[in-house]
């Protein structure tokens, strides 16, 4: 199951899910791109800890196509190839739809859905039969308690959702296995950051295991199918939540 001399573009790895697949998918061996957009000392960090012979950290903004085509290319450059692609990076904006603003929403669907979709346009062609593409949706999309205010971000992930359906079926003629994983509520700073303690409790208390996930949870399902074992597994949403939904 190792993934040594396998080449992962890992975005949103400086924190959360990402840094925690980053970090996962360098412990099996893999060579890791850390794409990450702000947080220049925690990518750095991420570095350290997979090896600096083994890894290396990109600037990006994911909402902008010309970053994420140089973040392609750079990775290429240094590797020659991409075998696992991990779009990670993504907001959590909320407020109900009195509140939405054309602004938000833009940002909301350029880097949620904007950024994977073209970071999987600009990789395609520099990946080869035996590749994976895990995209990141949430389990929101497929639970009944979902709050109004989360409007704008459900909607981007459906979108993430329904793409993941039709790029199997493109990239699957080429070997290229495409599905996409619905964490449920999971402690990060993004998440934690739209949460009151009152919100958290409620959160942990939907689930039968009592608590939230936790980034590792998630990193592990994406190794699963970032492995050959989960070869006939294409254009699926894996819901991750602990039985929440």
């Amino acid at each position: 199951m190792s993934l040594a001399g396998k080449v992962a573009l890992v975005t949103g790895a400086s924190s959360g899910i990402g840094r925690a697949t980053a970090l996962r998918l360098g412990a099996e061996g893999a060579t890791v791109v850390v794409g990450y957009g702000i947080d220049r000392d925690s990518a750095a960090e991420v570095v350290t800890q997979i090896g600096s012979t083994k890894a290396k950290a990109i600037q990006v903004d994911t909402g902008k196509v010309v970053e994420i085509e140089n973040l392609v290319n750079e990775t290429v450059k240094a590797f020659g190839k991409i075998d696992l692609l991990v779009p990670c990076a993504g907001i959590m904006p909320t407020g109900p739809l009195e509140s939405l603003t054309e602004e938000a929403f833009d940002k909301t669907f350029n880097i949620n859905v904007k950024g994977p979709l073209f970071l999987v346009q600009k990789a395609a062609p520099h990946m080869a039969a035996g590749s994976r593409i895990i995209l990141l949706s949430t389990t929101l999309c497929h639970a009944s308690t979902v709050m109004p205010h989360y409007l704008a971000y459900i909607s981007s992930k459906g979108a993430i959702e329904q793409a993941t359906r039709v790029l199997s079926k493109d990239l699957g003629k080429k070997g290229i296995n495409v599905n996409c994983v619905a964490p449920g509520p999971t402690t990060s700073k993004g998440f934690n950051a739209n949460q009151t303690e009152q919100s958290l409790k409620m959160a942990a208390s939907l689930n039968p295991n009592g608590r939230i996930g936790q980034p590792e949870e998630i990193a592990d399902t994406i190794l699963f199918l970032c492995q050959d074992a989960s070869q006939w597994v294409m254009g699926q949403t894996l819901k991750v939540n602990g039985g929440m939904a």
